[in-house]
């Protein structure tokens, strides 16, 4: 019963949005159709094949096909360029084949590689063209129609020559008048919400108030006022069914032979996809189901429909955005509704073409004047200018080319301007370089990406050139996946004949068995373990504050590096030993800008010393012989403040059984009472804060203390001046690194 019902509200719904695509599809399809200069019922024909055949196969559930004003400009060029209309459907019926094949070959993921400036620079070239085009009709030039066809229009004209050529055009008052209120009726329904919601389309209103327009007033006006019928529409009335066969216009295939058919095929294919797959990809978006709609069983449909259409007389079909959105506001639930829009066009095309040919040619100027300038709309220019000029220049470029030349050279000169870009982009962008400041010199690291290709070796190669002679360099590949032959041929040479010959001393780091056959890169990184020994407790020092500066700036180099690859040899690269609190939230390899593998870290709650602590500092400042032992506290300490609270009036001191947390506890308060022995007691929240940090600084001057009073090899170490033992407190706040002067 349930199904039924949902069956029954389904197929409801589907009629009554076909019956809201069909009125405004109708005027669509003969204004398309005069836009590119073809016989007007070609347009319907389009349509009824777009609406039953299309939405018969496709698997898209809210997707409209039919003539599409995207290809009025590639119809127009491409009638010219053959010389007969008969000629153009053959083209027409082979670019069907083509997608047919492309469907079949699963081509649909192409449309994913196509840049989005390319894709809105053709809609706003053709929407510029569709203007340009627009405006003889729109004013009622006489002598452009000749048997429902456009023998006379202005082809692709340039934009200025186009706008130079209205002058010299004849103005017809009443045609100018439908026309230019046809323009104002349209931007009015979208600017209001109540019309623009509503389900009446706002190009059947205009087409109503032309036909009422031209019949009812104009109509006993006069000449100057009256529409004569080379500006009405002109389709075959039929006085029976035997003439129906009679007005179809079937393709010339003796011109087989002709190479200007299949690279007009090849151009319809291209640009009648494109538009295909953009739009689906829209619908989609729109759909409130989120269903998909499958890409390459969409080109499959679509090749049938323009196979169809080549071989009975119609225009180029594409899925169309505006009357498949349309579909969506209507309520339309399956394919069915643009099944039915198309059976109800042909119903039309049969039985009332009476009517059709009441409608004034510049009413339909207007709705595609309107439609042209939704294409190219200042918005979406403005959009693009802001994008930045990596997708502006692609998207003027192809507008631009699209207006002056055509369609197809448009669309592959802004594919090249864009892909001239990311050219650029990857070769300005192959690299990231570090320059490591040490006591034995600069080195200069020059950290790969992930991909690495031909295109880069441009970047790469003057990055190495730029390293100074005498210098060291570490090219490290540790994050790459891939890099091109002639990438690697220009670091072996480099390492093997440049740099020798100019005294640089290079390092290879991190790269794959696969680019190493010979062993001949070096996979050691000689930045650190060259220059460890030669570093004093000052250096190090020195090194660990430049670390926190720029750790403070947002500017970090080594600590940035990953740890050592997998099949890497082990090198001992530590420089410092640190003792710091397990709860300090940011690792002391941030704070100093330093590799995990440049520090024997020990961590202990509020740095207290006992000698398991003790044990692993010597391990670090003995047997790994690192030249600083700093003892690092910070001014949050959870620790303290607990040790703190502990000392507060009132405040409970049964701390449970934790043994422990006792011990901590207790050997902080030595520092607690030091602290406060000539001060007032705490109170404060903000007094609390300051005797907090007070009492890490005290802390930490006591753990340096404790640890030269409980080893004496760090403390002969201290004596030699091999070993340094400095405090410093972190600030949790500000990031900053505070050396601690005050003498144990």
């Amino acid at each position: 019963m349930y199904e039924t019902a949902t069956l029954g509200y389904r197929l409801r719904r589907d009629m009554t949005a076909s019956l809201v695509i069909f009125l405004a599809a109708l005027p669509l399809c003969l204004g398309i159709a005069l836009a590119s200069n073809a016989p007007l019922i070609s347009g319907l024909i389009s349509g009824i094949i777009g609406g039953i055949v299309v939405g018969s196969l496709s698997h898209s559930q809210t997707s409209v096909s039919g003539p599409a004003a995207g290809l009025t400009a590639v119809v127009a060029t491409q009638i010219a360029l053959l010389g007969s209309f008969e000629a153009f459907l053959l083209a027409v019926a082979l670019g069907g084949l083509l997608q047919v094949i492309a469907g079949l070959c699963r081509a649909g993921f192409i449309s994913m590689f196509i840049p989005s400036g390319v894709v809105k620079g053709m809609l706003t070239g053709i929407g510029l063209l569709l203007i340009l085009k627009q405006l003889p009709y729109l004013i009622g030039h006489d002598g452009l129609q000749t048997n429902g066809s456009l023998s006379a229009a202005p082809q692709n004209l340039g934009l200025y020559q186009s706008l130079v050529s209205l002058s010299d055009l004849d103005w017809h008052a009443g045609a100018t008048v439908i026309g230019l209120l046809s323009v104002l009726q349209l931007i009015l329904w979208d600017r209001i919400p109540v019309l623009k919601r509503s389900a009446i389309p706002g190009p059947l209103i205009s087409v109503v108030l032309g036909v009422a327009i031209s019949q009812l007033w104009f109509s006993g006006l006069g000449a100057a006022w009256r529409i004569p019928n080379p500006q009405l529409v002109q389709v075959p009335v039929f006085n029976n069914p035997a003439e129906y066969g009679a007005i179809l216009v079937f393709p010339d295939f003796s011109l087989l032979t002709d190479s200007k058919v299949y690279i007009a095929a090849l151009t319809i294919a291209i640009v009648a996809s494109l538009e295909t797959l953009l739009n689906l990809e829209a619908v989609d978006r729109l759909d409130p189901q989120q269903r998909h709609s499958p890409r390459s069983r969409e080109l499959f449909a679509q090749g049938v429909g323009n196979i169809t259409a080549g071989l009975t007389g119609g225009l180029p079909v594409t899925s169309v955005i505006v009357r498949s959105s349309l579909n969506i506001n209507s309520g339309g639930q399956t394919k069915l509704s643009a099944i039915l829009n198309g059976g109800l066009l042909l119903g039309c095309f049969l039985l009332i073409p009476q009517v059709l040919n009441l409608i004034p040619l510049a009413c339909l100027a207007g709705i595609l004047l309107v439609t042209g300038y939704k294409l190219a709309s200042p918005a979406l220019i403005r959009q693009m200018y802001q994008a930045g000029r990596y997708q502006f220049i692609p998207y003027s470029c192809t507008a631009f080319f699209i207006v002056v030349t055509d369609i197809l050279t448009g669309i592959l000169l802004g594919l090249a301007t864009s892909i001239s870009f990311i050219l650029y982009s990857n070769m300005r962008c192959p690299l990231h370089r570090v320059l490591e400041k040490h006591v034995g010199g600069d080195v200069l690291r020059i950290e790969l990406a992930n991909q690495v290709s031909f295109f880069n070796r441009a970047a790469i190669e003057r990055a190495l050139l730029e390293v100074p002679r005498d210098g060291f360099v570490v090219i490290d590949g540790r994050k790459t996946d891939f890099i091109d032959p002639d990438v690697l041929s220009l670091l072996h040479d480099f390492q093997n004949i440049t740099a020798p010959a100019r005294g640089i001393r290079v390092s290879l780091q991190g790269f794959r068995e696969r680019y190493d056959p010979a062993g001949e890169i070096q996979t050691i990184d000689y930045s650190q373990t060259e220059l460890r020994g030669q570093l004093t407790p000052d250096d190090v020092l020195r090194l660990l504050m430049e670390g926190n500066q720029r750790f403070r700036a947002g500017v970090l180099t080594r600590g940035e590096s990953q740890q050592n690859s997998a099949g890497e040899p082990y090198a001992q690269n530590s420089f410092v030993t640190i003792l710091s609190c397990i709860d300090c939230y940011m690792p002391v390899e941030s704070i100093f800008d330093l590799r995990p593998d440049n520090i024997c870290s020990v961590q202990v709650a509020g740095n207290v010393i006992d000698t398991e602590v003790v044990n692993n500092l010597e391990y670090g400042c003995i047997l790994s012989g690192t030249p600083l032992l700093l003892v690092l506290g910070h001014t949050r300490c959870g620790a303290i403040r607990a040790s703190l609270a502990q000392q507060q009036p009132g405040l409970p001191e049964d701390r449970g059984n934790n043994q422990h947390l006792n011990q901590v506890v207790n050997l902080i308060s030595e520092s607690i009472q030091e602290e406060t022995d000539s001060k007032a007691p705490v109170d404060s929240p903000e007094q609390n804060s300051l005797s907090s940090t007070q009492v890490s600084h005290r802390n930490v001057l006591r753990a340096v203390a404790a640890i030269l009073a409980s080893s004496d090899q760090i403390r002969e170490r201290v004596q030699a001046g091999t070993l340094g033992v400095v405090g410093a407190v972190y600030h949790d706040d500000t990031g900053v690194v505070e050396l601690l002067k005050e003498e144990p």
